[in-house]
């Protein structure tokens, strides 16, 4: 029969007070000369925080992604379906497009140029007189240039009927230009032998492309200031 062979017993609690020993009476000045134990303690003590200061200095770093990464994933959403939206209604929108460039040009025609605002001043003098209204005063005052257009103040005052400065103002709504008619004013003459109409007509004409350029030029000095 095989003899059994003993091994020796480790004696935990011998071996645990002499790790303790080795912790009294350290030098917290000079922990090279400490003992083995406390040296590896320390060691994994110092690693320790090391690695927690890390961790949570990381993790603050990668919260900070997270959440700017949030913000931009809301803000593609919101652009995909604005893009969806306007893909869906590209027809409609094209359609659309179209519309409003023909009206654009419509009133475009109803604008007349530099070269024909002589034109249309004898136009509105003309349907005057042809009303029998008597011209006392017409003077076309400072042209007013807008963004996309000129505006013209007209000075008028006739004097007449009632019915015919009626049928007068009817003759200017019907022209083929855009004109129209502000501060009207009709009182009767001191003798008692009509009335008199003063107002302002508005005309408008759309600016020749240097002009334009001109307009863009002013604007983009303006808005630098």
């Amino acid at each position: 029969m095989a003899s059994r062979i003993s091994l020796p017993r480790a004696d935990v609690g011998a071996a645990l007070r002499a790790a303790a020993r080795q912790f009294r009476g350290l030098d917290p000045n000079d922990p090279s000369r400490w003992p083995a134990v406390p040296r590896y303690a320390l060691c994994a003590v110092v690693a320790a925080a090391v690695v927690v200061v890390l961790w949570f200095v990381w993790l603050g770093g990668v919260d900070e992604e997270y959440q700017a990464d949030l913000g931009r994933e809301q803000s593609l959403r919101e652009d995909y379906r604005t893009k969806v939206a306007r893909a869906v209604n590209l027809e409609q929108l094209k359609k659309q497009r179209e519309q409003v460039q023909q009206y654009v040009l419509v009133l475009e025609k109803q604008l007349p140029s530099k070269a024909e605002m002589d034109a249309l001043l004898s136009d509105i003098n003309q349907a005057g007189l042809g009303r029998s209204l008597q011209f006392e005063l017409f003077r076309p005052g400072q042209v007013e240039v807008r963004d996309y257009y000129a505006e013209l103040p007209i000075a008028v005052r006739v004097t007449g009927r009632y019915h015919d400065m009626g049928a007068f103002a009817a003759d200017i709504a019907n022209l083929s230009r855009i004109v129209t008619l502000n501060n009207l004013s009709i009182v009767p003459q001191k003798d008692g032998g009509g009335l008199t109409m003063d107002a302002t007509a508005r005309t408008y004409r759309y600016l020749d492309a240097d002009e334009q350029a001109a307009q863009r030029k002013a604007s983009a000095a303006q808005a630098k200031k």
